[in-house]
C-alpha cells in the first residue's frame, strides 16, 4: 500500500509517498480499505516540528487523524458482516494518509445510507467539535453569536448550526472569502482585514455585546474578538491557526460573569468522540448540516494539500482522496 510520510520535520516538501506493507487486522481490529482522508491544520503544525513538547508523532510517520473507507478485513472478534460496509473511523492521531489503515473495530461508526464518503470524512474532526462546542456553550434560540474564523471547514458548520440555533449569526472572514460565506446565509458577515471590523461588528451587535463567539483562529485575532462577548457570555478560545491561542484572563473574565474554555473542553473520550460523530454522520444525512469541501487532492500531493492549508488559501474542507 501506499502512504504520505514525513520524512523529517519542515515544511511540505518533506512528504515522500512510500509503499508500505499492507496491514494485518488483529482480535478485535479491521482493515479499512481508504477511499478519503480528512486534513488537519494542526497537522501542518505538527508537520512543521511546532509543539513537539505537545504531540508525540516524530519522524518518519505518516500523518491523518480520520478516514472513511470499506471495511476490506475484520479480525477475530470482529462481527463478519462488517466486511464491505462504508465507514468511518479516527485513527489516534496517525495512520490516515494512506491507502489502507488498522483500526479497532468498536471505534469505526457506519455511514449512512446516501451520504458520499467524502461528506462522511469531512465531518469526521469539525462535526463532533462543532456540535460540542455548542453544547458547551450552551448556545440558544436567543443568543447572538459571533464565528471568528468563519471559512474553514469548523467555522462554516458552526454557522450552519449557528442559523439554526441561535438568533443572529455574525461572520467573522478575511477579505477573498467574504462573497462565499455570505452565499451561506449568516445575518452579518464582516472582514477581519478592515481595520475597523471590531466597530461593524459591534454595530450589528445588541448594546450588550455577544452572547457567544467561538474563535476558530486564536492570537491576536481571537484576543481583539473577546472584547465583544457581554457580561454572561460564553467564549470559547480553541483555535490556534494563527499559530498560538488567544490568551485569556480567565479570572478576569469570571469576575465579568464571562465563560472561558479552550481546547481543552473539546478533548472528548473515544466514547464521546463517537456518539457525536455518528450524530454528525445522522444530522448531514438529514440535511442539517452540510460541510463544504472546498478542495480535494491526491493522496500524491499531500504536500500540495499542506501548503494550500498553510498559505490560507483553502475554503471549507480540505481533503484527500486515494484514487490513482
Amino acid at each position: 500500500m501506499r502512504a504520505a510520510v514525513v520524512t523529517r520535520f519542515g515544511g511540505p516538501e518533506v512528504f515522500a509517498v512510500a509503499e508500505r506493507p499492507d496491514p494485518i487486522p488483529g482480535r478485535g481490529e479491521v482493515v479499512i480499505d481508504v477511499e478519503v482522508a480528512d486534513t488537519l491544520w494542526l497537522e501542518t503544525h505538527i508537520r512543521s516540528g511546532a509543539g513537539q513538547d505537545f504531540w508525540p508523532s516524530r519522524p518518519p510517520y505518516v500523518p491523518g487523524n480520520g478516514v472513511a473507507g470499506r471495511v476490506a478485513q475484520v479480525g477475530d472478534g470482529v462481527d463478519p458482516t462488517l466486511s464491505g460496509t462504508r465507514v468511518v473511523a479516527h485513527t489516534g492521531n496517525e495512520g490516515g494518509y494512506a491507502d489502507r489503515i488498522v483500526v479497532p473495530a468498536d471505534g469505526v461508526s457506519i455511514v449512512p445510507d446516501g451520504l458520499d464518503l467524502s461528506v462522511a470524512a469531512a465531518l469526521l474532526h469539525d462535526g463532533p467539535t462543532a456540535l460540542a462546542l455548542f453544547d458547551i456553550t450552551k448556545v440558544g434560540r436567543d443568543d447572538t453569536l459571533v464565528v471568528v474564523g468563519a471559512s474553514g471547514g469548523l467555522g462554516i458548520l458552526s454557522l450552519q448550526l449557528g442559523q439554526m440555533r441561535a438568533a443572529t449569526t455574525v461572520a467573522v472572514v478575511r477579505g477573498a472569502k467574504l462573497e462565499r460565506i455570505r452565499e451561506l446565509g449568516p445575518d452579518v458577515v464582516v472582514d477581519s482585514d478592515q481595520p475597523d471590523w471590531i466597530e461593524q461588528i459591534q454595530a450589528a451587535l445588541p448594546e450588550a455585546g455577544a452572547d457567544v463567539v467561538l474563535d476558530n483562529i486564536g492570537g491576536a485575532l481571537g484576543e481583539a474578538s473577546f472584547g465583544l462577548v457581554a457580561a454572561g457570555g460564553r467564549f470559547s478560545a480553541h483555535g490556534t491557526p494563527s499559530g498560538r491561542f488567544a490568551q485569556i484572563d480567565r479570572q478576569a473574565a469570571q469576575r465579568d460573569g464571562i465563560t472561558v474554555t479552550g481546547i481543552e473542553a473539546v478533548q472528548m473520550s473515544p466514547v464521546d468522540l463517537k456518539r457525536y460523530t455518528e450524530l454528525a454522520l445522522r444530522e448531514a444525512a438529514a440535511g442539517v448540516i452540510a460541510p463544504v469541501i472546498g478542495q480535494t487532492f491526491p493522496l500524491a500531493e499531500a504536500h500540495a494539500a499542506h501548503a494550500a492549508i498553510e498559505a490560507r488559501h483553502v475554503f471549507g474542507k480540505t481533503l484527500l482522496t486515494t484514487r490513482r
